[in-house]
């Protein structure tokens, strides 16, 4: 049986970085050079091909385009590879996880986000582990099979569902959560799948969407918020979605001004959904009297939806150019895992 064929792509980001031990400073090195950096990657039982963006960036300028750049990469070569490893800034790792989940219909085959603290060149990196263990992942195969068949994140020995994570940590290597979902696998001693988790191909062919409508924003409630604020938010021009981030399980104030405010722009056609904005848990709204009357005015229940993956689907329901009526009952189903019915 031939050997697993996996891509690797630099699209930018801390682990694709050297440092320069007289001016301490920082350059992207030669990914055509990567056996020689990191000599480990031969022990892998696979064959590793390398691919960058021409003009590698930093995760802080990632937007749509770059999705649909990476979404097009794989599908250009979705039949002649096994399995996909995308290196990434941390900073938005989660927000490019997300999108390329939605993306990638039909995915049959491993696409595994990873990246690193600390440059590939520090002494005390987490870059080499953190990509040895991606690409061991991508390249796991039972019957000439993929083993994983999803978008994933791999940092600091856990593989997690992509768009069911968030960033935690500026500081420490365990820097990305999934609250509310298990690890796919864990590295330790031994590597370990959970195979009850992980997602089950759907039987539709592979195939890529990648229109976005980016005119959406994230409202993050907080003690104080004015009706003078939040009206300035809907009058935006174009807005099609917010991602309303509440307390607890769902819970808004209840004055009449910010459920009027709210209400109006749901009648003008700007789809509201409801997350919370814990660390973990669920929006259930209508357990409490503060969450009943966004659920009467038609605000759209978030589940447990993370934020990252809640605009990352609403930008890609918002492309789709759908009928209206439509929006609410896709965005409360999983499509690929994201949330849980």
């Amino acid at each position: 049986m031939p050997k697993p064929r996996i891509l690797l792509l630099y699209t930018g980001g801390t682990i694709g970085m050297v440092k320069n031990f007289e001016t301490g400073a920082l350059r992207v090195f030669n990914f055509k050079k990567l056996l020689q950096r990191i000599p480990e990657l031969r022990q892998l039982d696979c064959d590793i091909d390398t691919l960058s963006f021409e003009s590698p960036i930093d995760s802080s300028d990632m937007e749509p385009t770059k999705w649909v750049k990476m979404a097009g990469i794989i599908q250009d070569n979705y039949n002649d590879f096994d399995g996909f490893v995308i290196l990434h800034g941390s900073d938005t790792m989660s927000y490019s996880a997300s999108a390329l989940s939605f993306m990638l219909q039909g995915l049959t085959k491993p696409v595994v986000f990873t990246g690193s603290q600390l440059p590939i060149g520090d002494l005390r990196t987490d870059a080499k582990e953190n990509l040895i263990t991606a690409i061991q992942i991508a390249s796991l195969n039972e019957g000439g099979q993929p083993v994983i068949k999803e978008v994933c994140l791999y940092f600091e020995y856990k593989l997690y569902r992509g768009n069911r994570t968030t960033k935690i940590s500026a500081e420490h290597f365990n820097a990305f959560t999934s609250p509310n979902y298990n690890a796919l696998a864990e590295s330790g001693v031994h590597l370990r799948v959970n195979n009850e988790q992980l997602l089950q191909p759907t039987g539709v062919d592979f195939s890529v969407t990648t229109a976005f409508n980016s005119n959406v924003v994230i409202v993050k409630m907080f003690p104080g918020i004015t009706a003078a604020v939040l009206s300035a938010i809907t009058a935006i021009e174009g807005l099609k979605g917010i991602v309303l981030e509440t307390y607890g399980s769902g819970n808004a104030p209840t004055e009449d001004w910010f459920i009027g405010i709210l209400q109006k722009a749901i009648e003008k056609g700007i789809h509201i959904v409801n997350v919370t904005q814990c660390s973990g848990g669920r929006v259930n709204m209508g357990q409490y009297e503060t969450s009943t009357l966004l659920k009467e005015i038609g605000v759209i229940s978030g589940a447990d939806i993370t934020t990252e993956a809640a605009i990352t689907k609403m930008m890609y329901l918002l492309g789709q150019e759908m009928l209206p009526e439509r929006f609410k009952p896709l965005f409360e189903t999983s499509l690929c895992g994201e949330l849980t019915q």
